[in-house]
């Protein structure tokens, strides 16, 4: 029986890199598919028509945009299966379990989006089609990251600052949630017919509150990134964590400046899209931060007594 090959760290950490872009890619296409108006450029699914698993000339642009969409999915898969490979024909058995979730995370999503397709782009399944990739960017992320070390140790932090870094986390939650109804209950349905349905009729919400929440929202998780940024430096807290917190403040400033300059420029196709790139960003960097926060396997905790602490030799 011929023996099977084994991969090195360079090749899972590249896989792993290569699945968080995939993942990202595929939330930047689905939104010029919204944004087109291309939802429903494949009436239905799993087929792109009743007839026909491909786009078809009368479909035109849209069919093209819908269809190619979902061609991304298969590479994301081609992606999510070499990683598993890789993973489990590598010494890092403790990457299994992230790799696993990641491309178990593909199925649901095709599902998803199926459902979505099928009930004729109901907001909420679309925010939650959007939701779950943000989730799944989020992991590989983390996956990706981890690869980069030989293991997780200890917190580097005391537990204050572990959970300041963890409610940064839901706060982001929070605000990526809020999002999705903001875009829901706006003029970008997703399909050029549903365009005609007046302003927040699709989801039931006032598009000038949840805005506004969703702003508060945002100023909130501005404000705790900055108090753990100052944290940070004044307790000498470990590089890998300041210069988290730092990228991932000039990421959410970066993405509050498109957020207002869209609002009050009534939501342009363009900078609607450059949103949805900075959501998936700011998911990126929070994720980060998250990681951030646990040393590599080789490091002592934080509070070691000085007898476990091998000398210098």
């Amino acid at each position: 029986m011929p023996v099977l090959p084994t991969f090195s760290p360079v090749v899972v950490t590249r896989l792993a890199l290569a699945n968080v872009v995939a993942n990202g890619a595929i939330v930047v296409t689905g939104g010029v598919v919204r944004l087109t108006g291309s939802g429903l450029g494949c009436p239905t699914w799993p087929r792109c028509t009743e007839e026909s698993f491909v786009t078809t000339p009368e479909m035109a642009g849209h069919g093209l945009i819908e269809f190619g969409n979902r061609l991304l999915t298969f590479v994301l898969t081609a992606v999510a299966v070499a990683l598993v490979v890789a993973v489990w024909r590598s010494s890092r058995r403790d990457l299994r379990p992230l790799a696993a979730l990641a491309f178990l995370g593909i199925p649901v999503q095709a599902a998803i989006g199926g459902v979505t397709v099928l009930t004729g782009l109901n907001p909420w399944t679309v925010a939650v089609h959007f939701l779950v990739s943000i989730v799944l960017v989020a992991l590989t992320t983390v996956l990706w990251l981890r690869s980069r070390e030989p293991g997780v140790g200890r917190p580097l932090v005391r537990r204050p600052l572990v959970l300041l870094v963890g409610g940064l986390a839901a706060v982001t939650a929070v605000v990526l949630v809020l999002g999705t109804i903001v875009t829901g209950s706006g003029p970008h349905s997703g399909d050029v017919d549903e365009n005609d349905v007046p302003t927040g009729d699709r989801m039931g919400f006032d598009p000038e509150t949840v805005s506004r929440l969703h702003a508060d929202a945002v100023f909130l998780l501005v404000g705790l990134t900055i108090a753990l940024l100052v944290a940070l430096y004044a307790t000498d807290a470990p590089g890998r964590m300041r210069r988290a917190a730092r990228d991932l403040l000039v990421v959410q400033l970066l993405q509050g400046v498109v957020g207002f300059v869209q609002y009050f420029t009534h939501l342009p196709v363009a900078l609607v899209l450059l949103h949805m790139l900075g959501a998936v960003l700011t998911t990126v960097y929070t994720a980060r931060l998250v990681w951030s926060v646990r040393g590599p396997a080789s490091d002592q905790p934080l509070d070691a007594p000085a007898a476990q602490v091998p000398a210098a030799r």
